[in-house]
């Protein structure tokens, strides 16, 4: 509670200044009575005693009707100045408590402390404002949701409830949270009896929630919290990626894209190192995000500068032949959010691409092959491949054969053949694939990456395969008698499968001689898709799965594997079983001892544009609900009906009771 506020203290002070005086002059006013002629004056002397003083005022005297009526006039005029106290409303009978503790709200711009921080002491001033038998549950979420303390009237319980939530770097999402309190709501008897009012539900909270607002439903009494500063400052990665050069594999390309969530134009510098060690700096001009929102605009369209520029992103080329952890580092100081003032991305060491041929013979593709950058590219023949599977090829190329089985993840292509045992395949019609002659290219995907550059108008093609596409396939290249070119993904698996032998086309025979580039183009593609170049990072709450055929290549009989971090743990590994890593929430570098092949460092990174952007939100998640409190953590109270009702009424009562009294006398 808080001193009081007076919102009209000025009608106040006028209206006293004219009513307190006349009150008082009313008292200084003398009596004065009419002459009357009569025959004796035995009998009236105290009329006699009036007429001696002929003056219009009197001294003013001790009064208790004057005490009473000034005092019932202050009281009046100290109403109609609105006085206010900003307070914290207490807790009800039966109270849910939702504390959000996802990325955003690790920032600090509450004096000094993190906007959790903020929400656990709000939440904990709840917890001390329960009544004898109100009873309270803790529930804290970002994009999950778990109950930290069920329903309980132990004030204590509830209290270390709160103190035991834990920051992470997580997105947020409400949806979960108010599916767990209506559950645990469910279990109250009280609460599903009819006419019985709904609970109060206290969100603490910046309201930076990714849920549709259809998604929100709640039972109870929704009471938002706001939590956070509206003008600080945030200067976030929100874009990483990098990549090899697929002609040089020791050169290594890095981009990232930079937003600026804060009030204020900034210039700021971008620094990349590589291990720990410095090796470029970058400069950036970020005007705010919130400049290029149209409504923004309307209202605020004087405070933008006129011709401002703007470069938000920053490109680094190095050379790297050797793996390494690149480190991004934005270097702007006054930012209240270091979860996404870095990021970090694992290169693997630099090596050229290994490719398998499975044909019976083809003049033209091992041509054009042979003039791929390619570290080796082995040549065999379909009883071969059946043999032995290979596991560790880049690509696999198979030229009229279809495989029995593949290996467990890999790109491939087909030369008028189909995968095993997939959706995408080549109709049938007694036994026998339904071929369809002289197929005429009506289109192709020009702006694909496969494609690019390459004219596929001319080419003629005697006959091709009539291909069965599932909706989720893309068709690169279609004809008048169907697809001819079709790129297909399963979870681990790239297929892209060309419907015609290229024995039976001029594709390879000049001028139309674009086959190589359609192989050089599909070798880069598909090998950027299968992940060769860099290791991808994670975001905040993955939970990445390490399959047993990788841990066996470190020991088959490997107990245990020790994860350090931003999350230390020991994880014990099943027998034959894959392992599942926890839940890194989060962002940094993991590290596995003993390392495992393709994941012995694992780099999680915060790159949400929605949790980087902490202006907090005004109003309740889903447009239902009372905003409790502004930026001060305080509700506000007018206190003017509580001095009539308990004050000034009173007074008028006793006023009335001495006035009848005297006149009585």
């Amino acid at each position: 509670m808080t001193w009081p506020q007076f919102l009209n203290p000025m009608i106040a002070i006028i209206a006293a200044a004219v009513a307190i005086p006349l009150l008082v002059l009313l008292y200084f006013l003398k009596l004065r009575r009419q002459e009357r002629v009569i025959s004796s004056t035995i009998l009236w002397r105290k009329a006699i005693q009036d007429l001696q003083v002929n003056a219009p005022f009197q001294k003013l005297r001790r009064n208790l009707l004057l005490f009473l009526q000034l005092l019932l006039l202050i009281l009046l005029a100290l109403a109609l100045s609105r006085p206010v106290v900003q307070h914290t409303p207490g807790a009800g009978q039966v109270s849910v408590i939702l504390i959000d503790h996802s990325a955003s709200m690790s920032a600090k711009d509450v004096n000094g402390k993190s906007r959790l921080e903020e929400a656990k002491r709000q939440a904990t001033d709840l917890v001390n404002s329960m009544r004898r038998g109100s009873q309270a549950m803790v529930i804290a979420f970002d994009e999950t949701a778990q109950t930290v303390e069920s329903f309980t009237t132990d004030t204590a319980a509830l209290r270390r409830a709160i103190d035991s939530i834990e920051p992470t770097d997580r997105n947020t999402r409400l949806k979960l949270a108010f599916t767990l309190a209506d559950a645990q709501l469910a279990f109250i008897p009280e609460q599903n009896r009819p006419n019985v009012a709904p609970p109060d539900v206290w969100l603490y909270s910046d309201g930076r929630v990714q849920d549709n607002t259809e998604e929100l439903t709640l039972r109870g009494n929704l009471k938002y919290v706001k939590i956070g500063a509206d003008d600080s400052t945030n200067i976030a990665i929100v874009a990483l990626s990098a990549r090899r050069n697929f002609e040089k594999p020791t050169e290594v390309q890095v981009f990232s894209r930079l937003a600026n969530y804060g009030p204020q134009f900034v210039n700021t510098d971008v620094q990349l190192s590589i291990n720990g060690k410095m090796a470029k700096i970058a400069s950036v001009q970020l005007p705010p995000e919130r400049w290029h929102d149209p409504e923004w605009k309307k209202q605020h369209a004087q405070e933008i500068p006129p011709n401002y520029e703007t470069r938000n992103s920053v490109e680094f080329t190095i050379d790297l032949p050797d793996a390494a952890v690149l480190t991004l580092e934005q270097l702007y100081k006054d930012d209240v959010l270091a979860a996404d003032n870095t990021a970090q991305i694992i290169v693997p060491p630099a090596r050229q691409l290994r490719m398998m041929m499975v044909t019976e013979g083809n003049y033209f593709l091992r041509r054009a092959i042979g003039a791929l950058p390619l570290k080796d590219c082995q040549i065999i023949k379909p009883s071969d491949y059946e043999g032995k599977i290979p596991e560790n090829m880049d690509l696999i190329l198979f030229d009229r054969y279809q495989p029995k089985q593949l290996p467990a993840a890999g790109s491939f292509i087909y030369f008028a053949a189909v995968p095993p045992d997939s959706k995408l395949k080549a109709i049938e019609k007694d036994g026998n694939v339904v071929m369809l002659s002289s197929p005429e290219v009506t289109d192709w995907y020009r702006e694909h990456p496969i494609l690019e550059g390459v004219s596929m108008r001319a080419i003629n093609i005697l006959e091709t395969m009539q291909l069965d596409v599932p909706l989720e396939a893309q068709v690169l290249v279609g004809s008048s008698r169907g697809p001819l070119i079709v790129l297909y993904r399963e979870p681990r698996r790239t297929h892209l499968v060309v419907g015609f032998d290229v024995l039976q086309s001029d594709w390879a025979i000049p001028p139309r001689q674009s086959l190589p580039v359609f192989l050089f183009q599909t070798l880069r593609f598909m090998a950027l898709s299968s992940q060769v170049n860099v290791r991808e990072s994670l975001s905040p709450g993955d939970a990445p799965t390490i399959e047993r055929a990788l841990l066996n290549r470190v020991d088959p009989n490997l107990a245990q594997v020790k994860l350090s971090g931003p999350i230390n743990r020991v994880l014990p590994i099943r027998p034959e079983s894959d392992l599942v890593l926890p839940s890194l929430d989060r962002v940094g570098l993991y590290t596995l001892d003993p390392p495992i092949p393709g994941a012995e460092q694992l780099a999680v990174n915060l790159l949400s544009e929605r949790e980087s952007n902490i202006a907090p939100v005004a109003t309740p998640p889903g447009q239902a609900g009372e905003v409790v409190t502004p930026a001060s953590g305080k509700a506000r109270l007018e206190l003017w009906w509580w001095i009539v009702a308990a004050a000034a009424l009173p007074l008028l009562l006793i006023e009335w009771l001495v006035y009848t009294r005297r006149v009585h006398l």
